[in-house]
C-alpha cells in the first residue's frame, strides 16, 4: 500500500534522524553531524535535515539543548503495538511492550491504519503538553483485508459499506470488479490499494453471499467475518476423495487389534461425527481395562499435503446455530476417520488398566483397530443410567462408576466446574427459530468428558515425565494460567453481594470456594451471570510447547489428544506421541509454538462466530416479539448501557443509558452497577428488571430494551 504524501519523505528522514540519535546514545548533534552519519553531502538535503530538526523541536519530538545543538526529547520515539479504533474516527495504541501505556492516536495521524493492523507509531508530547500522542509511520502488518458488508451501486461506480463496526472507511469498488454483486447485496469485499492522498480504499468483490436478512447469507457472512472459507479448495476435496478406504492386512498387523473387545460410542443424537469410542472389559484379576479409542486421523493427514495446509489454516471445525464447517472434507470427517458402527477403523489409543477406585495399574499408547458394537445417543445412556438396564448396561454403568470416581478425585485436587446453562435454538427447515431450550448436562456427558480428560491429561503426563531434567521433548499442550489476585479479588466481592464466600487464600481454596457458589447457584437465576463473570476473571486456555498447568482442571500436565476431526492441535499431538513412541528426535520448539499460537488465534475466531451466530439467532427470534414485556436479569454493564438477559429464552439485548428518562445514571464499574445521579436509585450487575422489546436491528445483531419500572 503507497504512501506517498508531500511530507511521506520527511517521515522517512525524520525516522532516520531519529536512528542516528538513538544509536549515538542520544548525544546533542547539529544538522552536519546527523547528515555526515547518514553519508548526506548534498546542501538541499542538509537544508531539509536543519528545517525537519526545527520542526520537530516544535512538535516535541527534538530539543535544542545548545546552539544548533539537537538531541531527542525522549530515546523511545518509536513503539510497535496494535491499533484499537474508537467510534470516533480516532484510535489507540496497544504497545508490544507491556510496560508502556495505551497512546491516543488523532484520526488525522491514523494514515491508512485499520484496527488491529500491527503499526509503528512516531510518538511525541501533545501540543496540551499534558499526555503523549502518536502518528502511525509504517504499517508492518494487516490484521484484516476482507470485510463482509453491503453493496451500494451509483451509475459510475459502487461503493461497499462494511459490517464491522471498527472499520470506519466504506471500500470503493470499480463496476468491472463487481463480479455479479448487485446492489443492496450482501458480499465480501479484499481491500486491494489504498492510493496516497485517497480517503477510501480500493476493493475487489471477492464472493457474493446473497440476499440481506436471509439465514444462509448471514450465517456465510459470520463465517466470512471471521476469516473461515465457505467451501474447500477443489485439489483439497481431489486428495480427499482419492484416499483409500480399505482396512489391510498388513497395515493391521502393524496394531493393537481391538475388534473383539465391547466398544461403543456416545456422542449428541445429531452427531455426524464420531472421533472417540470407549472399549470396556473386564480382565481376571478383578481389574477393567478401559480403552480410550480416538479416530487415527494423522493416518490419512499426509503433512505438507494440500488436505494438511487446509487443516492447519483452518485450525478448528466452526459450530454455528445450524450448521457445521468442518475442518477436513466430509470424506474423512463423516466417513474415513468417523468411528461408525459396525465398520472397523483405523485408532490412536490410550488403554488404560483400573481397579475399582479408579486407580490406574498400566496404561498403554499406540496405534489400534476397532469395531465399534453400538453408536450410543447420550440421552440413550443418560436412561440405562437412571434404569440400571439396557443393552451393554453392565459396561456402562460400571463406567458410569469409574467415572464418578475420576471427578471426585479431580474436585479434591482444586479443579473448578463451571457449569453454564448452554442454550440452543429450535429451528425449523428455513433455519427461522421457533424455539429455544437450555441444553442440559448430565452423568452420560460427564462419563465421557471424563475419560476423555484421562486420557489428554495422561498422554501430557507422559511425555512430560518421558523429558525429564535435561532434555526436555517439544509437545503440545493445553495451558490455562492462574488467574490475575485482582480479578478474582474484584469477583469474589460481587459473588458477596448475593451472599457467597469466596476465599482466595490459595488455588486450592479458591477452587473450593468456587466450586461451592457453582453448586449453589445452579438453577437459579443468576447462574449465567455469576458463572460467565467467573469465567471471565479466569485466564484463557491457550495450545502451548510450554509445559505449564490446567488450572480450571487443576491438572500439571493436560492436552489435547481426543478430537482430531475437529482440532487441528489434536492432529500434532497424535503425531509428536507417534514420532516419541517410535522413540525419534527431539522436534523444533519454536516451530510448533508457532503453530500453536496459529490455533489459539483460530479457535478464539471460532468461539467468536459461533457467538455472532447465536446473537444472529436471538435477535431473529424477538423480531417476532417486539412490544413483549419480559422478565430479566442484568448480565453486562457498559457506560453506554446495560445488557439484561432475558429469563425464559437466554436473549441478551441492551437497554440504553439514555432511554432511562427518571435520572442521569453513571456507570459505577467497581461496584458492578450504574447509580442515578440525582436519586442514587442503583442497578446491580445479577438484579431483576422488567423490560420491553423495543427493537432488533438483524444486520447488526443487536436487541434493544426499554426498562419498564
Amino acid at each position: 500500500m503507497s504512501n506517498h504524501n508531500g511530507n511521506s519523505i520527511k517521515q522517512v528522514l525524520l525516522q532516520l534522524i531519529s536512528n542516528v540519535f538513538e544509536q549515538s546514545g542520544n548525544k546533542p548533534l547539529n544538522h552536519r553531524q546527523v547528515a555526515a552519519q547518514l553519508n548526506i553531502i548534498d546542501p538541499a538535503s542538509k537544508a531539509t535535515i536543519l528545517e525537519i530538526l526545527e520542526d520537530e523541536t516544535v512538535n516535541g519530538i527534538f530539543l535544542e539543548v545548545g546552539k544548533g545543538k539537537y538531541k531527542l526529547h525522549e530515546v523511545k520515539a518509536f513503539l510497535t503495538g496494535k491499533i484499537s479504533m474508537a467510534n470516533d474516527g480516532s484510535a489507540f495504541l496497544i504497545p508490544d511492550d507491556e510496560f508502556e501505556k495505551d497512546i491516543y492516536i488523532g484520526p488525522r495521524k491514523l494514515r491508512t491504519a485499520l484496527h488491529g493492523d500491527l503499526v509503528k507509531l512516531h510518538v511525541y508530547e501533545s501540543s496540551k503538553g499534558k499526555r503523549k500522542e502518536g502518528e502511525v509511520v509504517e504499517i508492518l502488518q494487516r490484521a484484516k483485508m476482507e470485510f463482509t458488508g453491503i453493496v451500494k451501486l451509483s451509475q459510475h461506480f459502487a461503493f461497499f459499506i462494511p459490517d464491522d463496526r471498527k472499520m470506519l472507511h466504506d471500500i470503493f469498488i470499480p463496476l468491472e470488479d463487481l463480479n455479479g454483486a448487485k446492489n443492496g447485496m450482501k458480499a465480501l469485499a479484499k481491500i486491494v490499494d489504498w492510493p496516497s492522498g485517497a480517503k477510501n480504499p480500493v476493493g475487489i468483490i471477492k464472493n457474493i453471499l446473497g440476499k440481506q436478512g436471509e439465514n444462509n447469507t448471514e450465517m456465510n457472512a459470520i463465517l466470512a467475518e471471521y476469516g473461515f472459507p465457505l467451501t474447500f479448495p477443489a485439489e483439497v476435496e481431489k486428495e480427499a476423495e482419492s484416499i483409500s478406504t480399505a482396512i489391510t492386512k498388513e497395515e493391521i498387523a502393524k496394531r493393537r487389534d481391538f475388534r473383539e473387545v465391547t466398544t461403543f460410542t456416545i456422542d449428541p443424537f445429531d452427531a455426524k461425527d464420531f472421533d472417540d469410542a470407549i472399549s470396556f472389559k473386564t480382565l481376571e484379576n478383578g481389574n477393567y481395562e478401559v480403552g480410550v479409542h480416538i479416530a487415527d486421523v494423522s493416518h490419512y493427514l499426509i503433512p505438507d499435503s494440500a488436505l494438511d495446509k487446509e487443516a492447519y489454516e483452518r485450525g478448528t471445525s466452526v459450530y454455528l446455530v445450524d450448521r457445521v464447517i468442518p475442518m477436513l472434507p466430509e470424506v474423512l470427517s463423516n466417513g474415513l476417520c468417523s468411528l461408525r458402527p459396525k465398520e472397523e477403523k483405523y485408532c490412536f489409543s490410550a488403554v488404560f488398566e483400573l481397579d475399582k477406585e479408579a486407580n490406574i495399574h498400566s496404561q498403554w499408547f499406540g496405534k489400534t483397530v476397532i469395531y465399534s458394537d453400538k453408536r450410543f445417543a447420550y440421552e440413550d445412556v443418560q436412561e440405562i443410567i437412571e434404569a440400571k438396564k439396557g443393552e451393554f448396561s453392565k459396561e456402562i454403568l460400571t463406567l458410569n462408576a469409574l467415572a464418578y470416581k475420576l471427578r471426585e478425585r479431580k474436585f479434591k485436587h482444586g479443579a473448578i466446574s463451571f457449569e453454564s446453562t448452554e442454550v440452543k435454538f429450535k429451528l425449523d427447515e428455513r433455519g427461522k427459530p421457533i424455539g429455544v431450550y437450555v441444553k442440559e448436562r448430565k452423568d452420560a456427558h460427564k462419563l465421557i468428558e471424563d475419560f476423555m480428560l484421562l486420557a489428554n491429561k495422561k498422554v501430557a503426563e507422559y511425555i512430560a515425565k518421558k523429558g525429564k531434567g535435561k532434555h526436555k521433548y517439544t509437545f503440545v499442550y493445553r495451558a490455562h494460567d492462574t488467574p490475575k489476585p485482582e480479578s478474582l479479588k474484584a469477583f469474589a466481592e460481587f459473588a458477596a453481594k448475593f451472599g457467597h464466600k469466596i476465599s482466595t487464600k490459595t488455588d486450592r481454596e479458591t477452587a473450593r470456594s468456587l466450586n461451592k457458589l457453582m453448586a449453589d447457584v445452579e438453577g437459579t437465576k443468576e447462574q449465567n451471570v455469576l458463572t460467565s463473570l467467573a469465567i471471565r476473571s479466569m485466564a484463557k486456555a491457550i495450545y502451548t510447547t510450554k509445559s505449564s498447568s490446567h488450572y480450571g482442571l487443576a491438572f500439571d500436565f493436560y492436552t489435547h489428544f481426543t478430537s482430531p476431526i475437529r482440532r487441528y492441535p489434536d492432529v500434532m499431538v497424535h503425531r509428536l506421541l507417534e514420532h516419541y513412541l517410535n522413540g525419534g528426535d527431539n522436534v523444533s520448539a519454536e516451530h510448533y509454538e508457532k503453530m500453536c499460537q496459529h490455533a489459539s488465534q483460530m479457535e478464539k475466531k471460532a468461539a467468536d462466530a459461533e457467538r455472532a451466530s447465536i446473537k444472529y439467532k436471538q435477535a431473529e427470534y424477538l423480531q417476532d416479539n417486539i412490544g413483549q414485556n419480559y422478565q430479566g436479569i442484568i448480565s453486562g454493564l457498559t457506560e453506554w448501557g446495560m445488557y439484561v438477559e432475558i429469563e425464559e429464552n437466554k436473549c441478551e439485548g441492551m437497554i440504553r443509558l439514555r432511554d432511562i428518562s427518571d435520572d442521569f445514571y453513571v456507570l459505577d464499574e467497581k461496584n458492578y452497577c450504574i447509580i442515578g445521579q440525582k436519586k442514587k436509585k442503583k442497578y446491580q450487575l445479577g438484579d431483576e428488571v422488567k423490560i420491553k422489546v423495543k427493537r432488533v436491528d438483524l444486520a447488526k445483531r443487536q436487541i434493544d430494551f426499554i426498562l419498564m419500572s
